[in-house]
């Protein structure tokens, strides 16, 4: 026990050691709701830029949380510098070669760290393929419910429902009529409670245009006159 501790508080096991103590101090706060997992992944995104390559993208770990794939390497290179400060005491070398071999055992410990967890994320994201985060254009084609009094070329809302069930209230748009056109009929006025659909999505203005939805002209099976999909009724006899 005790040469476990003097090679824990020595360098360089000492240093990865009091990473995993914030890491280890994290989780927990994860654990009482304090914290959030996925927290610092939104800050990294963005403070990174898009070709700034800051991520843990760049450097193999794509696919992987941050605090994930950051705990891991905090992990392993702890434990392989605690294994090479072990070594480093047994072989009792001093002065000039410790200093030397307790870098390389430093530098050592990173590259396994490095690798072993970029094999992780690696194996990660052949399971568990990321799926494509959720977009305001997965709207488009969807049936949503008016929920303002009218909708108009500059103002409107309406309710649409996601492809999980969950709903969402979006600004829509509807196009206006040509001035030679006729007077639209009431079935294509929408008004609260009218049913539309989301054909585009306008990005610079970051709504949806809407147009009527009538759900005679949907293209699925029907029940038609004489029974259920077109087929003969049964007779009485």
């Amino acid at each position: 026990m005790g040469e476990f501790l003097d090679a824990a508080l020595s360098f360089p096991a000492v240093i990865f050691g009091a990473a995993l103590v914030v890491v280890v101090g994290f989780w927990l706060l994860v654990l009482v709701g304090a914290a959030d997992q996925n927290s610092f992944d939104s800050d990294v995104s963005t403070g990174s830029g898009a070709g700034s390559g800051a991520d843990s993208g760049s450097v193999g770990f794509g696919g992987v949380p941050v605090t994930v794939s950051v705990s891991l390497l905090v992990l392993v290179a702890w434990f392989g510098s605690l294994s090479g400060t072990v070594l480093l005491h047994q072989v009792g070398a001093a002065g000039a070669t410790r200093a030397v071999l307790a870098v390389a055992v430093l530098l050592g410990s990173l590259l396994l760290a490095w690798g072993a967890v970029r094999l992780l994320a690696h194996l990660f994201r052949r399971y568990f393929p990321a799926e494509p985060p959720p977009s305001r254009k997965d709207f488009v084609g969807r049936v949503c419910t008016v929920r303002t009094g009218s909708v108009t070329a500059v103002f409107g809302q309406a309710e649409v429902a996601a492809a999980d069930g969950s709903t969402a209230v979006v600004q829509v748009r509807q196009a206006p009529r040509g001035p030679h056109l006729a007077a639209p009929h009431a079935e294509e006025i929408l008004v609260r409670g009218s049913t539309g659909l989301l054909y585009a999505y306008d990005e610079e203005g970051e709504f949806f245009w809407v147009s009527p939805y009538d759900a005679a002209l949907d293209p699925g099976p029907k029940e038609k006159p004489g029974g259920l999909l077109g087929l003969p009724e049964a007779g009485d006899g």
